[in-house]
C-alpha cells in the first residue's frame, strides 16, 4: 500500500508570514542599551541615531538647535558642547533621563574653511576648533565613562576623521583637533579596558551629508554644471576616491552600530577608517 507523504509544501504566502513573524519577534542587537549621541540631528549624527534606534537602543541626542523630525522615542537635549557648562548639562540630563549610559557616541564637531591656509587663522579659531572637536568629547567622557567603569561595561565611539592622518591646509585647526582626539581616544581605551569598557574611533573620509549637498548645489550653479558634474569636480579637488563616490551617512552609522554591539566585544583601542580608499598609506 503506498505511503502517504509525510512532508508538507509551504506556499509563498505562508513563508512570507513566517519570515515576517521572525523579524518582528527577533531580538535586536542593541535591545535594552541606553545611548547618547552628540550632534545627532543632521548628517552622520542623525544617521547614527536612526540606526541605533532601529537596533533597539533607547537614544538621547543633543545639538545646538532642536529639530522636528527626530525618530519616535528619541530624547533631545539642547546645548553647546564646546563649553564645559554645556557638556556638564548634557551629562546630567542623560543620567537623569536614561538612568545610566551604556553607549556614548561623540560625534559633535565641525569647522570653517580657511582657503588662505594655517597662517590665516587667529588664536580664537584654533581654540574654538579644539573646544568643539576635541575637548567636548573629553568633557563628556569625564562625566559619563566613570559610571561605565563602575558598572563594568560600556562602549565609547569617537568620530574622528581621515584629516587627522592627512591634514588639509584649508582646515588645519580641524585636522589638529581630530589628531588630538585620536591620540586621546587610544589612551582612554587603555585606561578603561580592564573594566570592560571599550573605546574605539571611526575616521570617515568625504561623506555626502546635507552640508556637502548644499556645497554641490552651489558649485553646480557657479560653474554651470549639473549635480553629477559638480560631484565629479569636488572628488577631483579632494584628490579622488578609489571607490568613485563620497560615502553616505548610513554607512558610518552601520559601523558605529556594529561597534556598539556585542559582536565587537573584543575590539577596543582601534581606529576604523571608512573612506572609500582615500588614504593611500598603509
Amino acid at each position: 500500500m503506498p505511503c502517504e507523504p509525510t512532508h508538507a509544501f509551504l506556499t509563498v504566502r505562508s513563508i512570507t508570514t513566517i519570515l515576517d513573524y521572525m523579524v518582528q519577534n527577533s531580538t535586536k542587537e542593541l535591545d535594552g542599551l541606553r545611548a547618547v549621541v552628540t550632534g545627532g540631528t543632521k548628517g552622520i549624527g542623525a544617521a547614527i541615531v536612526r540606526r541605533l534606534v532601529e537596533q533597539g537602543a533607547t537614544v538621547l541626542t543633543s545639538a545646538r538647535n532642536p529639530v522636528d523630525d527626530l525618530p519616535e522615542g528619541v530624547r533631545f537635549v539642547r546645548g553647546d558642547l564646546s563649553t564645559a557648562q554645556g557638556a556638564s548639562a548634557l551629562a546630567e540630563q542623560a543620567l537623569d533621563q536614561l538612568g545610566g549610559v551604556d553607549v556614548l557616541v561623540n560625534n559633535a564637531g565641525g569647522a570653517q574653511l580657511f582657503p588662505g591656509g594655517p597662517l590665516t587663522l587667529s588664536e580664537k579659531d584654533w581654540l574654538e576648533a579644539l573646544q568643539t572637536n576635541y575637548l567636548s568629547a573629553v568633557r563628556l567622557d569625564n562625566a559619563l565613562v566613570p559610571q561605565m567603569v563602575e558598572r563594568g561595561s560600556g562602549v565609547v565611539v569617537h568620530i574622528s576623521s581621515i584629516v587627522a592622518r592627512e591634514p588639509q591646509t584649508t582646515i588645519p585647526h580641524y585636522s589638529a583637533a581630530k589628531a588630538a582626539l585620536s591620540s586621546y581616544s587610544k589612551a582612554l581605551s587603555k585606561a578603561v579596558a580592564g573594566n570592560n569598557v571599550r573605546v574605539n574611533r571611526v575616521s570617515p573620509g568625504m561623506i555626502e551629508t546635507p552640508a556637502v549637498q548644499v556645497l554641490l548645489s552651489e558649485m553646480a550653479q557657479a560653474r554651470g554644471l549639473d549635480i553629477e558634474g559638480a560631484r565629479a569636480a569636488l572628488l577631483a579637488e579632494v584628490g579622488g576616491i578609489p571607490l568613485g563616490r563620497p560615502g553616505r551617512p548610513e554607512e558610518i552609522a552601520d559601523l558605529v552600530a556594529y561597534l556598539a554591539s556585542d559582536r565587537a566585544r573584543w575590539i577596543t583601542g582601534s581606529e576604523f577608517v571608512i573612506d572609500g580608499g582615500s588614504i593611500s598609506n598603509v
